[in-house]
């Protein structure tokens, strides 16, 4: 990866899918544009816009933004041909100025009928984002990759990887896998909770429904979890190599690890039990801020 290019993401950006901007009434397109500004005066990398948005959504925080790098984290190659992504993503590079990255990702065969083949449909994908006018380039889109096979495609056809609910030991495979030009920012859930069995339940009340999708249970049983580990919510072990529990000093540790591990950025997405996990915490995201203070 390109000095410009880790300077452009940071070593530290915020996940959230509260950031659908086209998906709110007036009030609510209000309180996240508040909420990006402030997040990029924070100085926050990247902001990440969770949950399968669209280009509409990201549309949203480019245009409440500056500087930042926005990243669509991750939207789902079978809702939106590859012609119209294309298309939406050359009407907002005017505010966008090359700030707008397309994170892609095949999704989960129990939500989405048309489900097959994954890896070749990401290839045409990619192919039909190449034959696009404009087209997208690779330098300004990302793979939602686990498995080796999507990871040697994310080195070779885009900037890189955005692994989503993985471990610090995923990360150093990953590392390998990508090789080391490649960028690899993967996601971290946080609970800024230092009452450590409140802060399980919130993590477990996120977790439960990722359990249910394959894609993401074969990927721990690679890295050695056992089904077990599934069990009501997750298990603790599942739970500590997943999540940063705790002050912000441990969100900062644990960070540390997927950075040691050979992330170029981490993705932090704030739960917080009042909100059931969602919301705009901005708070939270102040506090972590704080912590991060020169190192974001």
């Amino acid at each position: 990866m390109t000095s410009e290019t880790h300077e452009a993401f940071g070593r530290v950006g915020i996940w959230s899918s509260a950031l659908h901007g086209s998906r709110t009434d007036g009030a609510g397109g209000q309180a996240i544009a508040e909420a990006v500004t402030e997040l990029e005066e924070l100085g926050y990398g990247t902001l990440w816009i969770g949950g399968s948005p669209s280009v509409e959504d990201a549309a949203a925080v480019v245009a409440a933004t500056r500087t930042v790098t926005v990243a669509t984290g991750i939207l789902s190659i079978w809702d939106h041909s590859a012609e119209e992504v294309a298309a939406r993503i050359a009407a907002i590079e005017s505010a966008a100025r090359g700030r707008f990255v397309l994170g892609l990702g095949v999704s989960h065969s129990p939500m989405v009928p048309q489900y097959t083949k994954p890896y070749s449909a990401m290839v045409a994908y990619l192919d039909a984002l190449d034959a696009a006018t404009p087209p997208v380039e690779p330098g300004h889109r990302v793979l939602a990759a686990l498995g080796p096979k999507m990871l040697r495609l994310a080195s070779g056809r885009t900037l890189g990887a955005h692994p989503y609910l993985v471990t610090a030991e995923h990360t150093a495979e990953a590392r390998t896998a990508l090789g080391p030009g490649a960028l690899l920012a993967p996601e971290l859930s946080v609970v800024l909770d230092t009452d450590v069995d409140r802060a399980r339940t919130t993590a477990r009340n996120m977790l439960a429904m990722y359990l249910q999708l394959p894609n993401y249970t074969a990927n721990l049983l690679r890295l050695g979890f056992a089904e077990s580990d599934f069990d009501d919510g997750g298990s603790i072990r599942l739970l500590d190599a997943l999540f940063a529990l705790g002050d912000a000093e441990r969100v900062e540790a644990r960070t540390r690890e997927y950075l040691d591990a050979g992330a170029d950025h981490v993705a932090l997405q704030v739960l917080t039990a009042e909100e059931g996990g969602g919301g705009l915490p901005r708070a939270e995201w102040r506090e972590l801020a704080g912590m991060f203070t020169g190192r974001l």
